[in-house]
């Protein structure tokens, strides 16, 4: 499985600055544990950011957003989409652990 976790602010951009630091820390752990594989802000920045994680039932990563120092504070909430992946770039097969038979080059 695959999710598409979507940070959306509660409050102004500069209002949330002071959380950014935890917030690091805790994007750069999961990425060390490999649960997630992309991360960024959205644009218009001011909206939130976006994450692809992996490895994880949706339970899991709902646990792992509501430990997030972001939502924590109250400042951020996120949107969790779970994600079947059908058909797979080759390139990406190995990484996301899809089986064989969903890999369409």
């Amino acid at each position: 499985m695959l999710h598409l976790l979507v940070l959306r602010y509660r409050v102004s951009e500069h209002e949330a600055e002071s959380h950014v630091a935890e917030h690091v820390r805790y994007l750069d752990h999961h990425h060390r544990a490999g649960t997630f594989l992309v991360s960024g802000q959205t644009i218009p920045s001011d909206e939130g950011g976006a994450i692809l994680a992996r490895g994880v039932d949706r339970a899991t990563v709902e646990r792992i957003t509501a430990e997030d120092p972001f939502v924590r504070a109250g400042v951020a909430t996120y949107t969790v989409t779970t994600i079947d992946p059908g058909r797979v770039h080759p390139a990406l097969a190995e990484l996301l652990g899809v089986e064989a038979s969903r890999v369409r080059g």
